[in-house]
């Protein structure tokens, strides 16, 4: 039986791993191999580790840290972070990373990811379009972790990216980050109905019947997630872990 890809997001904050709250406050949640090898028992489908530092302080994400989780991933994962050129790809990519995401440089520079998919196909190229509303109920993309509005709705930029030749796009709402009150699913929805690529949905999974109303509703091919993954009770203790998704009927 068909089901979605069921995703764990990891991001790197000062060599260690958080978890944000609408890309604003973080709480601190262990080091990134130890998550590797407690997901590798959990045997989940695949793990995004994005570096939340690194647009801002003009670097990438560590080749030397992908390298030792390529090394020690049972499964297959992507990681983004500052990425900006042919070569850095590829100096991931033979460190162990399945898939590439590219995020602000990629959405301001569209040439760029054309360039990428060229170079790599489309199956080794993902956007990660982060998007809030304003007042007026507008979609606009932001990019520099939220902190730049570009002034282009979410949908414009998906289709962007899609005519770029990416394999995926993974759609993320930060209002919804870190609430764990549900994805923001009509944009999930709109998105899935105008690209014709796989979406991601990211942002606001808190619940098992959250990843199902992504899947059965908003029509996402990959349900991905932060908090659900690494906080347990009302009280957001930190723990890992993993839903044992072939229990679940996703028809």
């Amino acid at each position: 039986m068909f089901r979605p890809r069921v995703i764990p997001v990891l991001l790197l904050h000062n060599n260690g791993l958080v978890k944000t709250v609408n890309f604003g406050k973080s709480t601190y949640i262990g080091d990134p191999m130890n998550a590797v090898k407690i997901f590798n028992d959990l045997k989940v489908d695949e793990i995004v580790l994005l570096d939340i530092d690194a647009t801002k302080e003009n670097r990438s994400i560590s080749i030397d840290l992908v390298k030792e989780i390529g090394e020690e991933a049972n499964m297959p994962f992507s990681v983004g972070g500052g990425i900006k050129d042919i070569e850095t790809i590829q100096k991931l990519t033979s460190a162990g990373a399945e898939r590439i995401v590219l995020s602000s440089f990629a959405i301001e520079i569209p040439a760029f990811v054309k360039e990428a998919t060229d170079y790599f196909g489309s199956s080794t190229i993902c956007v990660c379009i982060n998007y809030k509303k304003n007042i007026f109920g507008k979609l606009n993309v932001y990019t520099r972790s939220g902190k730049k509005n570009i002034r282009k709705d979410v949908e414009t930029v998906a289709v962007e990216m899609q005519n770029a030749g990416v394999g995926e796009v993974i759609i993320q709402s930060i209002d919804k980050d870190g609430t764990m009150s549900g994805y923001d699913l009509e944009v999930i929805k709109r998105i899935s109905n105008a690209v014709s690529i796989p979406v991601i949905a990211l942002g606001g999974a808190g619940s098992i019947s959250h990843i199902e109303e992504g899947y059965k509703y908003a029509y996402a091919n990959g349900l991905a997630a932060g908090s659900f993954f690494v906080f347990k009770g009302q009280h957001r203790g930190v723990l890992i872990q993993y839903p044992d998704v072939k229990a679940y009927n996703f028809k």
